[in-house]
């Protein structure tokens, strides 16, 4: 059963490193023992190869990126 909360920040810069200083709060909030999905748009912060590496390392974090040129 979900709890109901958000777990959200906002940053100055939109980087592979705010996005995975982002990741790695939702890794700490979130008991390991549950997979999180994460739907991403297609912007390059969420490909470059740090985050690639990142998300291979933590298996429970499954990406699904959004079609190309979809709204």
């Amino acid at each position: 059963m979900g709890s109901g909360s958000v777990i959200a920040q906002h940053y100055r810069w939109h980087r592979h490193q705010e996005f995975l200083r982002f990741l790695k709060r939702i890794d700490d909030a979130v008991p390991n023992d549950l997979d999180l999905h994460l739907v991403l748009d297609n912007y390059s912060t969420h490909k470059t190869s740090k985050v690639k590496e990142w998300l291979i390392r933590d298996p429970r974090f499954h990406p699904h990126f959004t079609p190309i040129n979809s709204s």
